[in-house]
């Protein structure tokens, strides 16, 4: 996909870190070459659907990451409810670096772009609350109380994300992911 001595995983990392920071709207060419280190014409070789295409590489590599370290582990008949959530928690405060990273998906989903991407941004969010749910129904919940509470958690895990980023304080997000481990 990428120009010489371009690694696949290096450009998507930098075109996520752009996305995230600006926006699918503010994300310019100068601030794509610029975090990816391709120029005009290998950004369209690479990509031949533009910023859209992009986008979605982007996406499939966030959802890629989220199958291997939280559906899949929160998923898994063999592991115990109480692990597979443990788990799910550390994986979400790696990805999110403690509440310092927002979730590209959110912003996706609260920007002008949601349609354009709706698929994917609600597959994630619906894969994500689906296995947290099977996670919790082995725990012994009935299936609307453990779909109430998978919604209670990403929406805690979401909140903490965008409450940290709003006052510059990872605490907020830490507190949230404790709060959700104390449940």
């Amino acid at each position: 996909m990428p120009a010489r001595g371009q690694s696949p995983e290096r450009v998507i990392k930098g075109l996520a870190e752009v996305f995230r920071e600006h926006g699918y709207q503010g994300a310019s060419l100068a601030h794509i070459t610029n975090a990816t280190g391709l120029g005009k014409g290998s950004l369209y070789h690479a990509f031949p659907g533009g910023k859209d295409e992009m986008a979605e590489a982007v996406l499939a590599d966030i959802d890629a990451w989220f199958e291997c370290n939280v559906f899949t582990p929160l998923s898994d008949p063999k592991v115990p409810s109480s692990q597979s959530i443990d788990h799910m928690l550390d994986a979400c405060t790696e990805y999110f670096h403690c509440g310092g990273r927002v979730c590209l998906v959110g912003v996706f989903a609260l920007s002008d772009t949601r349609d354009s991407f709706a698929e994917s941004v609600n597959g994630y969010f619906r894969r994500w609350a689906d296995a947290l749910s099977a996670s919790l129904r082995r725990s012994g919940l009935r299936r609307s109380q453990a779909r109430s509470a998978a919604e209670d958690a990403l929406a805690g895990i979401q909140g903490g994300l965008v409450i940290a980023r709003a006052f510059d304080d990872n605490s907020y997000f830490e507190r949230e992911i404790r709060r959700l481990r104390a449940r």
